[in-house]
Formats: structure tokens, sequence, C-alpha cells
């Protein structure tokens, strides 16, 4: 059974940071592309970063330049680096990924950046 669970959300002011965790099991991580995906309240849940097995990353536009993602593939955990944040990455983030044909996500983390 895949889980993936999400950590280090928390109220920041902006320009401030916070680092995200997502911590899996039932997945054989280091095979597995992984993502962070965003939604804030009345909007739709968006990718915000990618990092493939290979360790190869993607960002959204918003986030490019702010954000950064990577992986300890021993430890199976995701994290996503978010500096010089925003009143508009108010969001919660999940953790998302694909096992044999399945999507998979975690409850999120709720991230609130005050102006």
């Amino acid at each position: 059974q895949v889980r993936l669970v999400e950590s280090g959300g928390g109220s920041v002011q902006a320009g401030g940071s916070l680092r995200l965790s997502c911590s899996a099991s039932g997945v054989n991580f280091k095979i597995k592309d992984m993502s962070w995906y965003r939604q804030a309240p009345g909007k739709q849940r968006d990718l915000v970063a990618l990092i493939t097995s290979g360790g190869a990353t993607n960002y959204s536009d918003a986030v490019n330049g702010r954000f950064i993602v990577s992986r300890d593939n021993v430890r199976r955990t995701l994290f996503l680096q978010m500096s010089d944040l925003k009143p508009e990455d108010t969001a919660v983030y999940y953790c998302y990924t694909r096992n044999w044909g399945n999507d998979y996500w975690g409850k999120g983390t709720l991230v609130t950046v005050s102006a």
C-alpha cells in the first residue's frame, strides 16, 4: 500500500522560507518520478515541481527560481525548499506519485504566507 505523508508546513511572513518533506512507503521510491502540487482555496490543484527518478527537475513558472525540489532515495523522502515566499504561495501542498497506473496523493500540508 502506497503511503505519502507530508510535513513541514506552517505560517510564515512574506520573504521567508520553509522546507516541506514527503515520506514515502509502499513504493519503490528510487525509480519513481515524484511531484509537488498545491491547491489554494477555491482554486484547482496545480503542479509546483517535479523530480524524475534520475534527478531531473521541472518547475512551474510561478515558483521557478524560488523553490527547489530534491529527493533522498535512501530515506525515501521528497523535499521542497521554498524561499522568498509570497502571499500567493498560500495553499495546501501535496506530494504525488503514480504507481502501477494508479495516482497516489498525500493528505497535504498547509502553507500560509502573510504579507
